[in-house]
């Protein structure tokens, strides 16, 4: 069941899963996917949580308490999810030990209705990082141009960033340009640049979803025979960026300062479209020194049948290229997709939020004691 992960693992690719709820973590299944599937690390985000709280009653007690508190909506859910963070990073603490502190990480994300907000992004940031208390946090920050700041403040901090939300290669590059400004910021401050890490999260099957739909409407055969190219082409191009920007000599310096590079993270792996293989993403993704965060089912697919043949990114560079031109030369704006899909994450993200408010909220109610 698990030789396609040890190999994707022993090719240099971290597999983190994308969920978490109690159940998973007071059951021991989350114990158990890192014990026998390879899992090193565990992404959350709003919709993960919103799911979780409103299946089952695992978080009964504890909402039956803040409720009795009175407490506010707000706080209920840091309460809730910081809990889930910290008890899963304890969980994941032997792999943060034997991998020096590379994996063995939990992301949370701050409260995406402050995407477009710097100065709050940062103190949420901050009060995350002070609420989970452990060193194998990662804080998510979306990759908006208020985000950017954040993220150089942050990091100039010594607090560990998950970059998350990015679509463009452009938006990609000046990401991990914040995060070698925020080490900078952390070595003039004094502080040990070993111990801060960063994934930079770059979304895969929502450019198909877009690029495609956009494709079939055009219905030609030169069309349909882009469909499906444009999300691994995409990945695969920011991956050249990440090797040429963590080969300058503004990297090099902060390496010898004992400064770690920002891994690239593929996110949003699970195949949208049922026409293509659901291990799309992670079989055409492999390469070193990355991550791959994915659903439950996508590992269980790759577990089952992922075909992990070796590197499939740094041949590619060049067809990859040549199938963006191609799309472009159809008139499909690679500028306009890529800004709409930043819009509309932001947008499905304080979605969730705002659901999950409300599940939250619904729970408190429910769970509140008569007074006395």
């Amino acid at each position: 069941m698990t030789d396609a992960l040890k190999r994707l693992s022993d090719e240099g690719v971290a597999i983190w899963l994308d969920d978490l709820s109690r159940q998973r973590i007071t059951s021991g299944n989350l114990a158990e996917l890192i014990d026998q599937q390879h899992v090193v690390g565990v992404t959350t985000n709003p919709s993960i949580f919103q799911k979780a709280i409103s299946d089952g009653h695992g978080y009964d007690q504890q909402v039956a308490d803040l409720a009795a508190r009175k407490v506010t909506v707000e706080e209920a859910i840091r309460m809730i999810t910081t809990a889930d963070v910290r008890d899963a990073a304890d969980i994941l603490r032997p792999v943060f030990d034997a991998t020096g502190g590379q994996d063995g990480r939990v992301s949370i994300e701050v409260d995406p209705r402050l995407a477009h907000r710097t100065t709050p992004t940062i103190a949420e940031a901050k009060q995350l990082a002070w609420l989970v208390d452990r060193p194998n946090t990662l804080i998510k920050i979306p990759a908006t141009k208020a985000g950017l700041p954040a993220i150089t403040e942050v990091i100039g901090l010594g607090i560990s960033v998950n970059v998350t939300l990015i679509f463009s290669l452009e938006r990609y590059r000046e990401v991990m340009d914040a995060y070698l400004a925020g080490l900078e910021k952390a070595k003039a401050a004094g502080l040990d640049l070993s111990l801060i890490r960063s994934v930079a999260s770059f979304f895969v099957s929502r450019v198909d979803s877009e690029i495609d739909k956009r494709l079939e409407k055009l219905g030609t055969d030169e069309a349909k025979a882009l469909k499906g190219k444009a999300a691994l082409a995409n990945a695969r191009l920011a991956y050249e960026a990440y090797e040429e920007v963590f080969s300058t000599e503004r990297w090099a310096a902060l390496d010898k300062a004992g400064a770690n590079k920002q891994r690239p993270l593929w996110a949003s792996t699970g195949v949208k479209d049922p026409a293509y293989k659901d291990t799309l993403y992670v079989d055409e993704l492999v390469a070193p020194g990355t991550v791959n965060t994915m659903p439950e089912a996508t590992l269980e697919a790759t577990g089952d049948h992922g075909a992990i043949t070796g590197d499939t990114v740094r041949a590619h560079y060049a067809q990859a290229r040549a199938d963006l031109d191609a799309i472009a030369g159809l008139g499909i704006s690679y500028d306009e997709v890529v800004q709409l899909l930043e819009d509309e994450g932001v947008e499905k993200f304080e979605a969730s939020w705002n659901d999950l408010l409300k599940s939250t909220e619904a729970e408190l109610k429910r769970l509140a004691p008569s007074e006395g």
